[in-house]
């Protein structure tokens, strides 16, 4: 998928390039290990919880809630969630169809006065699953400019109604806010509500989340955490979005309790009915290698088993919330700096909850590997359309170097994994039956990329 800015509402950190010890099952003491080495690199502050059912194995805080007052995070901090939003539109949406009120598989037209003659095939199914072809309207180019600006919901839609289909209805896949913003205003004019008193009658008070609303920017909000940016510096404090703009496609602040309440809620059957939850997890199209998007949360189906899961990304913080339904396993990690740590935490969580074990950067050890064979490895992969990773050799050095990002040395763990030093990343070759190598495979930030040799 296409790299995302880091701007708002950002569904998960994409890879961008940029040991041993054996962990027994649900090892609370490792997954605590794992959190706490981002967090000493400065890549992660936050929260992060681990529960298995109603017992929690892992409720801990890290790093600075605000860095100019050195106040400490807590399991209690607000943070925003990014479009970790979108699966509460989607469950309101699925509820407003339970009461007979409307119907997925309608036309967008039927709900939204305003919709134009280029969204007539578009329903919300469409909308829900990110096939209606509505380009995204924060990768306009002018958004940088008007984010900081209050705009209206009518004033948000018509920014992008008037623009051409990115393909036709579901064709194929594109991740779209402008689609969520699209159905928060569904909800609104089916209920008769604003959005966040739909969701906050609806959804929070009926599962006891008192720390989850609309994050409205001028609002005073006991135990809002600050966010960050990373620089080389240092953090540095997060660019502006004013937060009535998200809405249904990213405005909400929680915290890892409320996520979990929301977890046990929703797949305990306490707002929706088992036929409609399985609606909405049902994977309905690729959206990346691996996975597929359902309504307003992935599906990864693996040998693993499933995990239900989302990430999200807004102006200095990220956050990323997953359930695996067979084990009854939620992960909710919650951060305050941009970047992939609560994606990569977040997935090394999942893994270490099911049973399996991790490995940490700090555990890697090189080896030393003949340029001979490290110029087998040499040559251009494609990883996705305009990404593409170069190998070549220099001296007994292998080095990549990334679409318009420098250069660095990767270093051999064992024949055909290598890794790099400056960032938390991992490369495997993969051979033919000839044993010709035929493409990489680039893991970091909890995501897989796969990339043919040129």
């Amino acid at each position: 998928m296409k790299r995302l800015r880091l701007t708002a509402w950002a569904m998960a950190p994409v890879a961008v390039i940029l040991a041993t010890p054996s962990a027994s099952a649900q090892d609370a003491a490792r997954m605590d290990q794992a959190v706490s080495a981002s967090a000493e690199d400065q890549s992660f502050m936050g929260t992060a919880l681990v529960a298995i059912g109603d017992d929690i194995l892992l409720d801990k805080a890290y790093g600075s809630a605000n860095l100019e007052w050195d106040i400490a995070n807590s399991t209690d901090t607000k943070f925003r969630i990014g479009s970790v939003t979108k699966q509460f539109t989607a469950a309101a949406i699925l509820m407003l169809q339970e009461r007979g009120k409307l119907d997925i598989d309608e036309k967008v037209g039927a709900y939204w006065a305003n919709a134009p003659d280029s969204w007539s095939a578009i329903t919300l199914r469409h909308l829900l699953n990110h096939t209606s072809g509505i380009p995204n309207v924060t990768d306009f180019d002018d958004f940088g400019k008007w984010k900081y600006l209050p705009t209206t919901r009518d004033e948000m839609i018509a920014r992008f109604a008037g623009s051409e289909l990115e393909f036709a209805p579901g064709e194929k896949w594109s991740y779209s806010n402008s689609g969520y913003l699209l159905l928060a205003a569904v909800v609104e004019e089916v209920s008769g509500q604003s959005y966040s008193d739909f969701v906050e009658e609806n959804i929070f008070t009926p599962l006891g989340m008192e720390d989850t609303a609309i994050d409205l920017t001028a609002q005073i909000v006991p135990k809002r955490a600050s966010g960050y940016s990373p620089s080389g510096s240092g953090p540095l404090n997060a660019d502006y979005v004013d937060m009535g703009i998200p809405s249904g496609a990213g405005a909400l602040y929680s915290t890892t309790h409320d996520l979990l309440k929301w977890e046990r809620g929703l797949f305990g059957g306490e707002l929706l009915k088992p036929e409609t939850v399985a609606l909405m997890t049902a994977p309905s199209v690729e959206a990346m290698p691996g996975s597929s998007y359902a309504m307003g949360v992935l599906v990864t189906k693996d040998e693993d088993g499933t995990l239900i899961w989302h990430g999200g990304g807004i102006e200095g913080f990220n956050a990323f919330l997953a359930h695996d339904p067979e084990r009854d396993i939620t992960v909710a990690v919650l951060a305050n700096i941009n970047g992939g740590a609560a994606n990569k935490l977040g997935q090394s969580l999942v893994t270490l909850a099911r049973g399996d074990d991790i490995e940490l950067a700090s555990e890697r050890t090189e080896i030393t590997v003949d340029p001979e064979t490290l110029a087998e490895y040499e040559g251009s992969y494609e990883l996705a359309p305009g990404f593409m990773l170069k190998f070549w050799v220099e001296g007994e050095q292998l080095m990549t170097q990334a679409t318009n990002q420098p250069a660095f040395p990767v270093f051999a763990q064992k024949a055909d994994h290598f890794f790099l030093k400056v960032v938390d990343a991992k490369l495997v070759f993969n051979r033919d039956t000839a044993g010709e190598v035929t493409s990489v495979t680039l893991h970091q930030n909890g995501a897989v990329m796969t990339g043919a040799k040129q």
